[in-house]
């Protein structure tokens, strides 16, 4: 049974999970929680097989989320908005956060081999540009995300928002430093697509890869791009037609458009 628990004092030791979330050092990768804010978010979060530790909630969410608690052993902080405000150290208006537990990520290979269309991220350290791509290639069809080690952590809290729970259920794996992601592509019988916008590659509505091989989409950070290595050893280069002016679209915005292309839909 869910365990309803009022509180009244933000110092409440109980509460250590959801103190000073803005802290990224509290929420880093190497730790095994991570928390989900809002009562779309938590809905679905508590929908699916992750475990879910604790909620702090303020009275008036409750009866919404009711339904989904029961039978779950889980402890559910009840608190007033200024309470809830001075644990997470701003004003937490979307009422109700959770502390869920990361689930382990599959080993860069298996994903691999369990796929049929991946995205491969180089790079991206924006968590809201993490988020989105996550939320498309949920949407769009793709199979997982293989994340280079400089990418950002897809359980933050704001990547979590952004991509609308889709890290919930959307396998991903990350890649070590100075692992060789050519390499493991080639291996692994993939054939790489670089985006980039430069106007030598190939037209995006021109190309389609050898039938029949795996795929996966390479995505670099805005700015940089993809690495010179990754864009030289890539089995095809591949741009999204833009009007003359405009020297690039949003990483997030040109993988929805790319997952379109080559997902499962």
């Amino acid at each position: 049974m869910a365990r309803q628990i009022e509180i009244d004092d933000p110092a409440d030791e109980r509460l250590a999970a959801y103190v000073g979330v803005r802290d990224r050092t509290q929420r880093a990768e190497r730790t095994e929680g991570f928390l989900c804010e809002g009562i779309l978010l938590v809905e679905r979060l508590l929908d699916s097989d992750l475990e879910v530790q604790s909620l702090l909630i303020s009275p008036g969410k409750l009866d919404r989320l009711r339904p989904r608690l029961e039978g779950r052993d889980v402890d559910v902080f009840i608190a007033p908005q200024d309470i809830l405000n001075a644990t997470v150290g701003f004003n937490i208006h979307r009422g109700v956060i959770a502390s869920a537990v990361r689930r382990p990520s599959p080993a860069a290979r298996d994903l691999l081999d369990r796929s049929a269309a991946i995205a491969v991220l180089e790079g991206i350290t924006d968590h809201e540009n993490l988020g989105a791509i996550f939320r498309s290639a949920m949407a769009l069809g793709v199979d997982g995300l293989l994340l280079d080690a400089k990418s950002g952590d897809p359980y933050y809290r704001r990547a979590v928002r952004v991509s609308m729970g889709a890290v919930f259920s959307l396998p991903f794996a990350r890649l070590g430093v100075g692992d060789n992601l050519i390499d493991i592509l080639d291996r692994a019988g993939y054939a790489s697509i670089a985006l980039t916008p430069d106007p030598a590659a190939t037209p995006i509505d021109q190309f389609s890869p050898a039938e029949g091989r795996r795929v996966a989409v390479l995505l670099g950070a805005e700015g940089d791009g993809l690495s010179p290595a990754t864009m030289e050893g890539a089995t095809y280069r591949v741009r999204i037609p833009i009007r003359s002016g405009v020297d690039s679209l949003n990483v997030g915005h040109a993988a929805a458009i790319v997952f379109h292309r080559f997902g499962s839909v």
